[in-house]
């Protein structure tokens, strides 16, 4: 089996295990009015969304890392940016786990000390349920789809994927940017269907992509000088 290959294989992989880590990372109990009461009884769920959102990071690292050196061929300064905004975004990933461990910490605490001290802790809570969605829905996205958007741009130019492949990519990566700072003014909320109507093309894309590299693989990289 050649590099080409092995790389495509790996990157299909990778994109199904973030996908997965992705799903289990979610807590839908914070959701829920009474989370503070929940988070406490149902800690191993917590913790198990605690190490896949660990896992999903390390995950993204390791995507980014592996496809820095196949864009590097065609301009060392896309790959740079995509690089760069790649990581910025695993990083946010890690720093959203402490906001996760924090509720659980609080939701015990609210627990055993129950209503003298209620109103601090709803407070507390609330600060950081808002915070670790921020960090999870706009300032992860932002740079993430960023690097997408560089990603799928060089994948066209350097005809590693079909035409219509990067062509989706493109598109899905612009739709969830628009979402995500939609988003961020507060003119979209994250549960309505406008939100997950223009992050469909992305999630759906990212299968479809996963799948066919791991049966079709890349193209050969086709050198030009003049795209250097």
């Amino acid at each position: 089996m050649n590099t080409n290959r092995k790389t495509a294989i790996t990157f299909g992989v990778l994109i199904i295990l973030g996908i997965v880590f992705g799903i289990f990372s979610s807590v839908p109990a914070l959701e829920q009015p009474d989370y503070l009461m929940k988070l406490s009884s149902i800690k191993m769920q917590v913790l198990i969304a605690v190490f896949c959102q660990f896992m999903m990071a390390a995950v993204y690292v390791c995507i980014a890392v592996l496809l820095y050196p196949i864009i590097k061929k065609y301009n060392e300064k896309l790959a740079l940016g995509y690089f760069g905004f790649r990581m910025i975004g695993a990083a946010i990933l890690f720093i959203g786990i402490a906001s996760l461990l924090l509720l659980l910490f609080i939701s015990e605490r609210f627990v055993i000390e129950g209503q003298p001290s209620s109103s601090y802790f709803q407070t507390m809570g609330e600060l950081l349920r808002v915070g670790r969605d921020l960090m999870n829905h706009i300032v992860m996205i932002l740079p993430w789809s960023l690097g997408g958007l560089i990603l799928y741009f060089c994948f066209f130019q350097m005809k590693l994927i079909p035409k219509w492949l990067s062509v989706w990519g493109m598109i899905g990566s612009i739709l969830t940017l628009i979402a995500t700072l939609l988003l961020m003014f507060d003119l979209i909320k994250i549960v309505t269907p406008i939100y997950f109507i223009m992050n469909t093309p992305t999630a759906i894309f990212e299968l479809v992509l996963a799948v066919y590299l791991m049966i079709k693989s890349f193209n050969p990289i086709v050198d030009d000088s003049n795209d250097t």
